[in-house]
C-alpha cells in the first residue's frame, strides 16, 4: 500500500509580482489527526494551502510527499471557500468526478447516493445545485471531494460565511470524515471551531508559520507573543 506522509516542505517561497505572499516555510506534516491553519486575515492561509496542496506555484524550494507526485495528486482534494457548482443537479456534480476516474456507471451511482446521505443532500439529488443554500452547497462541495476517497482533504475556510446551525454540521461531517482515516488540513477564522477539530495547529504570520504544534499546548500556552495576542484577540500585525 502507498504511503503518502510524510509531507515534507523545506525553503518554500511563493511570490506574485515580486511579492512574498508565503515563505520561506519549513513544515512537515506526519498526517495524523487534523491540521487546523489560523492567523490574521491576509497572513497566507490561503495561499499556503494551495501550495501544499500543489496549485499555488513554488519559486524556490520544495513540497514533497512520502509517495510519487502522481499517486500524492490523485489521493487529495481541495474544497474553497466558495465553492464552485457544474450547473447540473445534484446527482450529477456528484457523479462528474467519478466519470473522470472511469469509475463503472452502476458504482458511480450507488457512491454519489451514499456521499449525499452522509451529507443530508439525500433528497436533493434532483435539484439544480444553484439553488441550493449557502450551507447545502458547501455540503455537497465536502460530498463531490469524498465521493474519491482522498487519503488527504484541504479545506479554506470552509464555514466562514455559515451559520451556526450549518457550521455545526459542516463540522459533523468533517469529524466523520477523520474518523474514517482521511487527513484534514484546513484553514479557519473561527477559534471555536480550530479548538474543536484541531489535533495541531499551524499558526501563520506574515506568510510564515510562526508556530506548530498539538493543539492542546497551543491553546493552553502559544510559546511566541504574537499567538498569545492573536488568541486574546488583539491586532496582530
Amino acid at each position: 500500500m502507498f504511503q503518502l506522509f510524510p509531507l515534507t516542505v523545506r525553503n518554500a517561497v511563493v511570490r506574485r509580482r515580486g511579492k512574498v505572499l508565503v515563505g520561506p516555510v519549513d513544515l512537515t506534516l506526519e498526517g495524523t489527526g487534523t491540521t487546523i491553519m489560523i492567523g490574521p486575515n491576509g497572513a497566507g492561509k490561503t495561499t499556503l494551502l494551495k501550495m501544499l496542496h500543489g496549485i499555488a506555484r513554488l519559486n524556490c524550494g520544495e513540497v514533497r510527499w512520502a509517495c510519487c507526485e502522481d499517486i500524492a495528486r490523485r489521493r487529495q482534494a481541495f474544497v474553497f471557500q466558495t465553492p464552485v457548482m457544474l450547473r447540473r443537479t445534484v446527482h450529477e456534480n456528484l457523479v462528474y468526478p467519478l466519470k473522470l476516474t472511469g469509475t463503472p456507471r452502476a458504482e458511480r451511482q450507488g457512491i454519489a447516493r451514499m456521499w449525499a446521505g452522509r451529507v443530508g443532500l439525500s433528497d436533493a439529488l434532483d435539484r439544480p445545485a444553484g439553488v441550493l443554500s449557502g450551507g447545502e452547497r458547501q455540503k455537497l462541495a465536502l460530498a463531490r471531494a469524498m465521493v474519491r476517497e482522498p487519503a488527504v482533504l484541504f479545506l479554506d475556510e470552509p464555514c466562514s460565511s455559515l451559520d451556526g446551525r450549518a457550521t455545526r454540521e459542516i463540522e459533523e461531517i468533517l469529524t466523520g470524515v477523520a474518523k474514517s482515516g482521511t487527513q484534514i488540513v484546513m484553514s479557519t477564522h473561527d477559534m471555536g471551531q480550530a479548538r474543536r477539530l484541531a489535533d495541531e495547529v499551524a499558526f501563520i504570520l506574515h506568510g510564515k508559520v510562526h508556530e506548530f504544534g498539538a493543539a492542546h499546548k497551543f491553546f493552553a500556552k502559544p510559546s511566541t507573543t504574537q499567538a498569545q495576542a492573536f488568541l486574546r484577540g488583539d491586532i496582530v500585525d
